[in-house]
């Protein structure tokens, strides 16, 4: 594995990028609230003595700097993956000890990457074929400076494994450690594709709402993509 110090670091701006997330998971009003992020402590204080059940919804805030927090309308899209972390939801980057926030700098990219998971999910619970699980389009811009695995040479290679994530979530942690904001690599799912890993959520701003999104589960694979807004639907071919 390469040392951290070897990777380079470059600023990466994309206006339109997108994330694709259930759209089970609602909206967090402390962080739709228009108040400064550092005054989150004093809120949940408050709003706990008639609502106790407020930290499910808001989750571990303490896992997000306070200089790195970010309120107002859409933040719940981008605080919500760091502060609801769990060692049962690893992916690529995270053990699951701290959040990553995944976006693709296109539509296509963030879609294959996430009929990929999607798939992996149905087929480990075994679930019937059918129009399945419900998703909605975030669309953002994301500015920040990343360690660079676009072109990286072949000690890095493991990083980028389709299966494996052992090694790059231990270059991850080590990059966190390190002070990084993330990481910009190739997508695995999307060919020619380029996603992002951040690692905080203010390498991000400008959230809104895109499409609402269907996906069809054959019993193998995902297979239909529909807009649920037009009801277009759309065929699956070559995810990886």
């Amino acid at each position: 594995m390469t040392g951290t110090d070897t990777l380079p670091v470059n600023p990466v701006t994309w206006t339109g990028a997108v994330r694709i997330i259930r759209s089970a998971f609602p909206p967090i009003d402390l962080f739709e609230d228009i108040a400064d992020p550092a005054d989150w402590p004093l809120l949940i204080s408050a709003e706990q003595k008639t609502n106790p059940r407020i930290m499910t919804s808001i989750g571990n805030l303490d896992l997000v700097p306070v200089e790195r927090r970010v309120g107002g309308p859409g933040a719940s899209w981008l605080m919500a993956p760091f502060t609801h972390v769990s060692p049962d939801r690893t992916s690529r980057f995270t053990d699951g000890s701290y959040g990553v926030l995944y976006v693709g700098k296109v539509f296509e990219t963030a879609l294959f990457e996430t009929i990929h998971h999607h798939a992996r999910f149905m087929a480990r619970t075994a679930e019937s074929p059918g129009w399945t699980s419900q998703f909605r389009e975030i669309v953002l811009s994301v500015v920040a400076e990343f360690h660079d695995l676009r072109g990286a040479g072949a000690d890095i290679h493991a990083a980028l494994d389709g299966k494996d994530y052992t090694a790059s979530q231990t270059l991850a942690k080590k990059l966190r450690a390190a002070g990084s904001d993330g990481v910009v690599y190739p997508s695995i799912r999307h060919a020619g594709g380029e996603c992002a890993g951040l690692f905080y959520p203010d390498c991000a701003a400008n959230p809104i709402q895109g499409r609402h999104l269907d996906y069809h589960w054959d019993g193998a694979g995902v297979d239909l993509v529909r807009d649920a807004g037009s009801g277009a639907v759309f065929r699956v071919v070559d995810v990886p």
